[in-house]
């Protein structure tokens, strides 16, 4: 089976920015730990921060899932962290 490529960061990036006000403020970067598991790390707005996480943490537990699942294909494993 050929490897494939995830581009983990567009599909957060793509949620994220419909979410938010300020999609200007968004940034996210994707860097590739040890064992080929990937690290989506959002940054946003202090104000969009809340919307993003959501009432008791649904919003990014939605993301996480989404993400994690866009990966299985592919055989990695996808961890999105919001960073201030």
């Amino acid at each position: 089976m050929s490897e494939q490529t995830i581009d983990a960061a567009g599909l957060v990036r793509m949620l994220v920015e419909s979410i938010v006000d300020n999609p200007d403020d968004l940034n996210v970067v994707q860097s590739e730990e040890g064992g080929g598991d990937i690290l989506v790390e959002i940054s946003v707005n202090e104000e969009d921060a809340g919307k993003v996480i959501g009432r008791q943490g649904r919003v990014i537990k939605a993301i996480r899932t989404l993400a994690r699942a866009a990966a299985m294909r592919s055989g990695k494993h996808v961890d999105v962290e919001i960073v201030d």
